[in-house]
């Protein structure tokens, strides 16, 4: 019976493997008590000024509901604008009409909902007030469709 002896390479491999095994424990070990050090007296703690995330998303919100835009919409710069578009039949498309932006406004954009399986056609701005749509109603039933645009005033 012959006994294996492994090639001068596999002992060379063996031996890197071996120290480089042992040298990344080392690295880690040697890194943990830095971190942990650094882990009691936190960054971001001192950034926040010992403030909850609770106590900075109030603040935040107040701060929104104090500016105009859309968390402020009554006062804001965008206003959301929607009516009825009608009822689609069962398997068909139709053209919906258009929706317009009161005097003074600029559409931004436009969409639709439905109580059915129905699928934007055309959904388009027409001009800088006034949004287009269709849709193609795939229910076996008619949809019911509400149209919404979104102004910039």
């Amino acid at each position: 019976m012959r006994k294996f002896r492994p090639s001068p390479a596999m002992a060379v491999a063996l031996i890197a493997l071996f120290v480089a095994l042992t040298g990344s424990a080392g690295a880690i070990t040697g890194a943990v008590v830095p971190l942990a050090k650094r882990a009691l007296v936190a960054d971001n703690a001192k950034k926040l000024n010992g403030q909850t995330a609770s106590a900075i998303a109030a603040e935040a919100a107040n701060a929104a509901a104090a500016k105009p835009g859309p968390a402020s919409s009554a006062s804001g710069l965008v206003v959301l604008k929607s009516q009825s578009g009608g009822q689609i039949p069962a398997d068909d498309y139709k053209e919906l009409g258009t929706l317009s932006c009161d005097s003074g406004q600029k559409i931004v954009g436009g969409g639709l909902s439905s109580d059915g399986i129905v699928v934007t056609g055309d959904s388009y701005a027409q001009n800088d007030t006034t949004w287009a749509f269709s849709a193609l109603n795939l229910s076996r039933s008619p949809s019911n469709i509400t149209l919404w645009i979104t102004c910039l005033k």
